[in-house]
């Protein structure tokens, strides 16, 4: 059964602030009393939308990957090769850096075989393996290259969010020189 448009809008808000929650007080926060204290509602009326804490886990998983989705194809827009790669590295990195839980969250999905979280993620790896066509990478060989594009990503926003990088050195330009690294064996 499709959810009537109220509810869609409903759970887009409730999405949002547990995004917001996630954001500033961390994934650990993101409870459903806490959730609906943000909302100034009370907690059973989040069952509603939500099988308990992992159904809110769940959909805030999606609700995360889509708004990365949405970021990353937005940096892609008009550019190709070296530069599709580096403008969709800078905008993964920046959504882990201004949605710190809410990255958190795309990471925690109760089920990550779960078929709904595939479905979000697999259009982030299609997006992924488009902008790695300008290396006439195909097949087994382009989805190895976006899943080393993802660890760098991941690494290095990780990294970050814990204190990992504490030199005086510009982060943006250490991204940038891996980038270049990492585009240069796509190369060969």
């Amino acid at each position: 059964m499709s959810p009537r448009p109220k509810f869609a809008l409903e759970l887009t808000k409730i999405l949002e602030a547990a995004g917001e929650l996630a954001d500033k007080q961390g994934m650990q926060e993101v409870t459903l009393a806490n959730l609906a204290k943000k909302l100034n509602i009370r907690p059973p009326s989040l069952y509603n939308h939500f099988d308990g804490l992992p159904g809110l886990r769940k959909q805030l998983a999606i609700h995360g990957i889509n708004k990365l989705y949405e970021e990353l194809t937005q940096s892609a827009i008009g550019v190709s090769g070296t530069e599709a790669i580096l403008t969709l590295s800078r905008a993964y990195v920046n959504f882990a850096r201004n949605h710190p839980g809410l990255y958190e969250a795309t990471l925690m999905a109760p089920d990550p075989e779960d078929w709904d979280v595939q479905q979000a993620g697999a259009k982030i790896v299609e997006l992924s393996v488009k902008v790695l066509q300008a290396f006439q990478l195909e097949g087994d060989l382009a989805l190895h290259a976006v899943r080393g594009l993802r660890s760098i990503l991941h690494g290095f926003s990780a990294l970050e969010q814990r204190g990992g990088f504490k030199m005086a050195l510009d982060l943006d330009e250490s991204l940038s020189i891996i980038m270049r690294a990492f585009i240069a064996g796509l190369e060969k």
